[in-house]
């Protein structure tokens, strides 16, 4: 195969790995945001919190990864972005550091307001994160201004309306996930609560959903590629119907709703991957100065190396994650967090 086909190979993962990210950390941040609202004492909090507890860094190896795999295939691509937007995803390291640190140092004083400050520093960590990177992923679909002197532009500019848009997505999209997961993965009232909450949410989140399709016709050019090849309509058509499969689902089976939006976000990511090929970061100037997979990406060589390694290692972390999932795939109780004896977060 030459350079253009694994350039093609290495977008269509790049895509995938944001996706999984952000299908995975999804619930998590989203239940991050809602168990100080969600969780009526300690005990619920740290129901809520245990759930998390043991899959949500292994959730964020795909971050590593996506990140790791952005810096490989396409350094020039890294290089820039993490240049012009340094200040929000620096903003968003800090956030998911605190976010970290939170759960670990919760249960470390068993005193109630060192726990209720843990508890708000989870919420806002997890809220910050969850917008700024909608926000950030908004204005790459957008464009950035760039020309021949570099990015004309900064954290302020990048809060417009259409990048604030999609931060509210990415917002409303992982608060209905993280209450979906809270759904199956709590009991009693805790979890009719959260089911309750899950049919609300969804209601916002498709009012915003329609106005982001509309935005996007008028702030990018995403649909260029969809009106070039219509075929493509299937991704963004598969995000409407899992998107409406999700209530349907929760009226016998909220587990088949959790995984409808699982589909949701990899196919909402995967509209937007769509709609930018083969650009990485266009120019809101002039396409003449947009970052594509052909002029950033690395050596022939270097991503036949990659490609090797990730059918290599991709399957291992698939199956040990899968495995994890299935080993604490009961529900969290209160007696669990009784008979923890303190021991658990």
């Amino acid at each position: 195969m030459d350079l253009n086909v694994y350039q093609l190979i290495w977008f269509a993962l790049w895509g995938l790995l944001w996706a999984m990210y952000f299908m995975l950390d999804g619930f998590d941040l989203g239940s991050g945001i809602l168990h100080i609202f969600l969780g009526k004492n300690d005990t619920e909090r740290r129901i809520i919190i245990n759930t998390l507890g043991p899959v949500w860094d292994g959730n964020e190896v795909w971050l590593v990864t996506a990140g790791g795999a952005t810096f490989a295939a396409f350094p020039t691509t890294y290089a820039y972005m993490f240049s012009w937007l340094y200040t929000p995803l620096l903003i968003i390291l800090f956030a998911l550091i605190c976010r970290g640190v939170s759960f670990e140092f919760r249960s470390k004083i068993d005193k109630e307001k060192w726990k209720n400050f843990w508890d708000i520093v989870i919420t806002i960590s997890s809220f910050v994160a969850t917008l700024l990177f909608g926000v950030a992923f908004g204005n790459i679909f957008m464009g950035l201004p760039i020309d021949s002197n570099g990015y004309h532009g900064n954290l302020f500019t990048l809060l417009n309306a259409y990048g604030l848009l999609t931060g509210l997505l990415f917002l409303l999209l992982f608060l209905l996930h993280g209450s979906l997961w809270l759904s199956i993965k709590t009991t009693n009232d805790l979890s009719l609560r959260a089911k309750n909450l899950s049919k609300k949410l969804w209601i916002f989140l498709l009012i915003i959903a329609v106005i982001f399709l509309i935005g996007t016709y008028f702030y990018t050019d995403l649909y260029n590629n969809y009106f070039k090849k219509p075929i493509w309509f299937i991704v963004p058509l598969i995000a409407v119907i899992s998107l409406i499969f999700i209530r349907i689902a929760m009226i016998k089976c909220y587990v088949t709703a959790f995984f409808s939006s699982c589909l949701t976000i990899l196919t909402v990511v995967f509209t937007g991957i769509t709609g930018l090929f083969p650009n990485m970061i266009p120019s809101s100037i002039s396409p003449e100065y947009s970052l594509t997979i052909y002029n950033s990406s690395s050596s022939l060589y270097t991503l036949k190396v990659m490609t090797i390694v990730i059918i290599i290692f991709v399957p291992i972390i698939l199956i040990y994650q899968i495995w994890n999932y299935i080993v604490f795939s009961k529900p969290v109780t209160k007696e669990d967090i009784i008979n923890s004896k303190g021991e658990a977060y």
